[in-house]
């Protein structure tokens, strides 16, 4: 799970090989912008190299071969590798010859969110398929995402999950008095930030928490990040502007919603038609496909 540069045919040959970096934008005080990586190789290795932050990667096709800690790590898919800060590794195709992954690069306190010190993770290939489900699917729709608070609910979670179910570090009580007060307060501040939505930071301060206690809290009184709230709130006023008359295009700007894209994503998601399907079939007063 090592970063390169972007490749167009690779170093050897491999027509399929490529490499794209994107970048997904976190709240404030988190930094630069988490770099995420989709890379494909059929031949290219890379030289031995480290990073200043975690590498956190899914292979998901092939296996590839990391030199890291004086030992070898042999990957396969749907194995999630971790390899510390500062740590000089390599990366390359295994015996199957190609691999596939999908990498983050977090820094150290990005995993630590959940708990009282930093954590170590003595065994760098993990084995866990929801988690490396999970993480994988985040960095696919995060990687065309331009929604900060998304990102900033979605990827400390799940790289929190992964410093308390892999590392060693001593975790913080997950228990947080007045959930339902907590996600009151943040559902109405959302709902009256909708253009402009705070971050997570930002929603948790005034409360007195950490965003890992307000997701927490959130979670467990809505059963969804505030980030899914929001979209399905967003949905439920563009709705309204539907039934009014305005195009998909004008109900997205005006509830928050980065484009038609974003808006019909959602949409979809909540009420299983398109945003444009739904005003024709209001206008056409027929039936509401659900």
């Amino acid at each position: 799970m090592s970063a390169g540069t972007v490749h167009g045919g690779g170093s050897g040959g491999g027509g399929g090989e490529h490499a794209v970096w994107t970048r997904a934008s976190l709240g404030p005080g988190d930094g630069p912008p988490l770099d995420l990586l989709t890379a494909r190789f059929d031949q290219h290795r890379y030289a031995p190299h480290y990073h200043e932050e975690f590498t956190v990667g899914v292979c998901v096709g092939g296996s590839e071969v990391i030199d890291y800690r004086g030992g070898r790590l042999d990957v396969g898919p749907g194995s999630i590798v971790v390899l510390a800060p500062g740590e000089v590794h390599t990366g390359g195709p295994g015996r199957q010859g190609g691999y596939a992954y999908r990498a983050m690069y977090p820094a150290p306190h990005l995993l630590a969110e959940g708990t009282l010190t930093a954590p170590h993770f003595g065994d760098p290939v993990l084995h866990d398929p929801e988690l490396a489900a999970a993480l994988r699917t985040a960095h696919t729709e995060l990687s065309g995402s331009h929604d900060p608070l998304e990102a900033e609910s979605r990827l400390p979670w799940l790289l929190t999950a992964l410093a308390r179910r892999h590392g060693t570090a001593r975790l913080l009580c997950d228990a947080v008095p007045g959930a339902d007060r907590i996600a009151h307060a943040v559902r109405d501040r959302l709902a009256d930030e909708l253009l402009a939505p705070p971050s997570l930071a930002e929603l948790a301060a005034p409360l007195g928490l950490s965003r890992y206690q307000l997701l927490r809290a959130f979670r467990t009184s809505t059963g969804m990040p505030p980030y899914a709230w929001l979209a399905q709130h967003r949905v439920t006023r563009a709705r309204a502007l539907l039934e009014a008359g305005l195009r998909p295009a004008e109900a997205a700007s005006l509830v928050g919603f980065a484009d038609q894209a974003h808006l019909t994503r959602w949409f979809r998601r909540v009420l299983g038609v398109t945003p444009a399907a739904y005003r024709n079939s209001v206008q056409d007063g027929g039936r509401r496909t659900a």
